[in-house]
């Protein structure tokens, strides 16, 4: 009997700049014709352009499809929406 993945796989595929699938995707948090806020099993997902359009949603399996011209992509690190620390706060760092 074989063991199920506890994780999908997660994998972008890109057509030129005008088509993109992205699979594992756990929720397509929001969506408008700029830009895309997809969570997948590796982390949130931005991808921009213009003239963004939903192709195919299935979240059962994990699929997103858009067409549109890209204009960016990029996952969101948790670190990255952390405060700065300030200059007392990073030589403090190293006391």
């Amino acid at each position: 009997m074989p063991i199920e993945q506890k994780h999908q796989d997660h994998e972008v595929r890109m057509i030129g700049r005008l088509e993109l699938s992205v699979t594992g995707v756990k929720q397509l948090e929001s969506f408008d014709q700029d830009e895309f806020l997809i969570e997948t099993v590796e982390g949130m997902l931005s991808i921009r352009g213009s003239g963004l359009k939903l192709v195919n949603l299935d979240l059962d399996k994990g699929i997103v499809s858009l067409k549109g011209k890209v204009d960016d992509i990029l996952y969101l690190d948790s670190t990255a929406h952390e405060p700065s620390k300030g200059l007392l706060g990073k030589l403090f760092k190293y006391l």
